[in-house]
């Protein structure tokens, strides 16, 4: 291809990108301005954040990772269940999860992108950032699990950005993919998943002093709820992206993801079993937290609700779909989704994140509970995913049903391909 042919396929890209970013029925434009409305709200309440400091939300020096913390857990483990797709989808070349697939990497990145942002809100001074940044500032590598964390968190973006824009671009080009191009970096991208969310739980498991944090199976729970959660996102999506345009998925896929769910949160109650009888079946002076976190301590209880609404959830959601009959019908098979999200939400982060504080090293109890700052913020960060899934939904969409593509002049002598061809 010449030079300038390359630069007005470029400009031509960019150009339907944009066509289609702006373009939509109405209830378009009023998911998006609701988003952004959300985005405003959340970015007036940080500024107050950014002028006074993290004094302003309910965190302290006893308790100093709350809500964005727990959100930022929650979302890695999102973000790694894009793995669920990819196995069956590209090693198996299971067509109807194939088909599918680059939509659960879209949701992969927009979780990735909130994560950055929470853990961003974290800090109280987030110009000092560049600390962590090779070359300029003392990353402290390889002893920093913050390092580490970083690293992963990154280039796991990095992959689920290339992988699908490749993908996408081919066939809004109208050629084939070359798959020994793409499949060193699928195949990275697998155990890089089980990486990010393994590496988080390290960053945990490395504090000596917090006790609640010390377990070995912690990694494997990260894991566990992770195949729940992110895959119950995704189904949830699924139907909402078939329902308001001609992309087609397919049942057999929907339900399939519902079997791994399934087993996933099976296992991930049965680590949560081993953890709670581990604890208090020794009578250890380390019990404290989970007792405060399941029973209350010392006349403090705040966290008791989350964690019994959070249990029941995840217990009534398995039941859901263990039994065929009801993980088949899409009425108790979204309301179990919905289940799992709220129920992971709160076990991974009010549930894992603040009774790691409480009590302290010294007995203190101090209890957290977001404040309002805090509450409108978090919202604002899940605005600007949900903002970002649904541009990429939105061109991923129409490339794929072939609503998008190159113009028939500026595709000759290229090789057509179908959607479902990659």
């Amino acid at each position: 291809m010449k030079g300038n042919d390359l630069v007005r396929n470029v400009f031509q890209l960019l150009g339907d990108y944009a066509r289609c970013w702006l373009r939509g029925p109405p209830i378009y434009y009023v998911w998006m301005i609701s988003l952004l409305i959300f985005v405003g709200v959340g970015g007036v309440a940080y500024l107050s954040q950014l002028r006074e400091g993290l004094g302003v939300t309910a965190m302290t020096n006893q308790v100093s990772w709350g809500l964005y913390i727990s959100n930022f857990t929650f979302l890695v483990g999102v973000a790694a269940a894009a793995v669920l797709l990819i196995i069956p989808a590209y090693v198996y070349d299971w067509a109807p999860i194939k088909e599918i697939a680059v939509l659960g990497e879209g949701l992969a990145v927009s979780a990735l992108i909130m994560c950055m942002l929470f853990v961003t809100l974290d800090l109280g001074r987030p110009e000092r950032v560049w600390h962590l940044l090779p070359l300029v500032g003392k990353p402290n590598f390889p002893s920093s699990m913050l390092v580490w964390d970083i690293i992963v968190l990154t280039g796991y973006l990095l992959l689920n950005v290339g992988i699908p824009l490749y993908v996408l671009v081919m066939i809004y080009s109208r050629k084939g993919t070359k798959d020994w191009l793409i499949m060193p970096l699928i195949f990275l991208s697998i155990p890089w998943a089980v990486g990010i969310h393994t590496v988080t739980a390290f960053l945990y498991n490395g504090f000596g002093g917090r006790p609640f944090w010390n377990a070995a199976i912690l990694a494997p729970r990260f894991l566990a709820s992770a195949f729940c959660s992110g895959p119950a996102i995704s189904l949830l999506a699924f139907q909402i992206i078939r329902k308001f345009s001609r992309f087609e998925v397919k049942d057999e896929a929907l339900f399939k993801i519902g079997e791994m769910i399934c087993i996933a949160m099976g296992l991930n109650l049965f680590l949560l079993g081993c953890e709670v009888f581990k604890e208090l079946y020794t009578g250890s002076i380390h019990k404290s937290p989970i007792v405060y976190l399941y029973t209350g301590l010392h006349g403090h209880s705040a966290l008791v609700p989350w964690i019994w609404t959070a249990t029941g959830f995840n217990m009534l959601a398995f039941l859901i779909f263990l039994i065929p009959k009801t993980r088949k019908s899409f009425v108790t098979l979204n309301l179990g989704c919905l289940l799992i999200v709220l129920g992971v939400w709160i076990e991974k982060g009010m549930g894992l994140i603040v009774p790691g504080f409480i009590p302290t090293p010294m007995g203190e109890i101090w209890e957290y509970t977001p404040n309002r700052i805090e509450i409108l913020i978090s919202a604002g960060v899940f605005a600007i995913g949900l903002l970002i899934y649904t541009l990429l939904l939105k061109v991923a969409v129409a490339i794929e049903t072939g609503e998008m593509k190159i113009p028939d002049d500026m595709a000759k002598g290229v090789s057509h391909a179908s959607p479902a061809g990659h």
